[in-house]
């Protein structure tokens, strides 16, 4: 099944957020309320049940006991509110009685294992390590996939991008669709640290200067910086690939207007240091008509939409909601 945007991404995750039965020696855990949403409850245990993943990564990160403790508590606020949503959307779903048969549940998990090359053994592993079972999952999926035709139904179906909205996307957005030309970047350069005097200034130009009599003599570009790859002598060389002439600096934009494919400048002087740039290719990209372009701006613009509305849908219906967050 095919997720065009964010938000249905956004929504299919919540998938992982449902709370799963706990065991026994889970009870006390469990028996504590975090969030009342309507007619259902939010435990202590369904919030560590996502934290918990989301806490090791966060632990991996050597960060200080005070922001550790700050970046987790943000976190628990924000899973809360995603476990609310979902409860919400999950309501939702009875309320309007959308069904989804077996069929399509063991579709969905076909079309997973193909994208992923899993086989059933290899599945199972995966979710064992989840701490899923098969049965879980697919009750799981199908919640999923129960949401994902409530979104159609509520948000997506109601979009509308018209060719007028098309036109004018296209008319702000004239320089991402107009032609362009991309210069293929090689370097020489010298690194200097801030506040270097003349003498350390002078050094660097004259180490280049020797580069561009070895370019002079017919050395080729490449050869010279990849010998110099590894800083030898004080001087880097290095492959940089393609560039639009507005994303250089203003010292580089200039030495590279100048230049045609097969040449390289004289010794420019950067904010690191100083450096030899080479044009390798220059390729000239024509301007994108309208027509052409036309299915990609109202992809973009339904997307767009979706999202927007997507955010008024949820707020509508939290509104509509009796919701209490329970918290010691």
């Amino acid at each position: 099944m095919r997720m065009a945007h964010r938000v249905l991404l956004a929504i299919l995750a919540m998938v992982l957020l449902c709370p799963r039965p706990a065991s026994a020696a889970q009870t006390e855990t469990v028996d504590r309320i975090v969030a009342v949403v309507n007619e259902d409850i939010i435990t202590q245990y369904d919030v560590e049940q996502v934290m918990r993943p989301m806490i090791q990564n966060l632990r991996g990160q050597s960060l200080s006991p005070d922001r550790e403790r700050q970046a987790i508590a943000r976190m628990r606020g924000d899973v809360i509110n995603n476990l609310i949503d979902s409860k919400i959307t999950e309501q939702e779903v009875k309320r309007y009685k959308i069904a989804v048969t077996d069929e399509e549940v063991e579709g969905y998990i076909r079309q997973f294992k193909e994208r992923r090359s899993l086989t059933d053994e290899s599945l199972k592993a995966m979710l064992a390590q989840e701490g899923m079972t098969p049965e879980e999952y697919r009750k799981e999926i199908r919640l999923q996939l129960q949401r994902t035709r409530l979104v159609n139904r509520e948000v997506r179906s109601k979009v509308v991008v018209t060719q007028d909205d098309i036109k004018k996307y296209y008319e702000k957005n004239r320089q991402k669709y107009g032609g362009s030309t991309q210069y293929y970047l090689w370097n020489l350069f010298v690194k200097l640290p801030p506040g270097s005097g003349a003498s350390d200034r002078n050094a660097a130009r004259e180490r280049l200067a020797q580069s561009s009599a070895e370019l002079a003599a017919g050395r080729a570009f490449e050869d010279l910086a990849r010998a110099h790859s590894r800083g030898e002598k004080g001087i880097e060389g290095a492959d940089l690939g393609w560039f639009r002439i507005e994303e250089l600096t203003p010292q580089l934009r200039q030495a590279v207007q100048e230049l045609k494919a097969g040449q390289h400048s004289a010794v420019v002087e950067s904010d690191f240091g100083y450096q030899i740039v080479y044009v390798q290719r220059i390729e000239a990209t024509a301007a994108r008509p309208l027509s052409q372009v036309e299915a990609e701006i109202q992809d973009i613009l339904f997307r767009e939409t979706v999202d927007s509305r997507f955010t008024t849908w949820i707020s509508e219906l939290r509104k509509r909601s009796h919701i209490k967050v329970v918290e010691p």
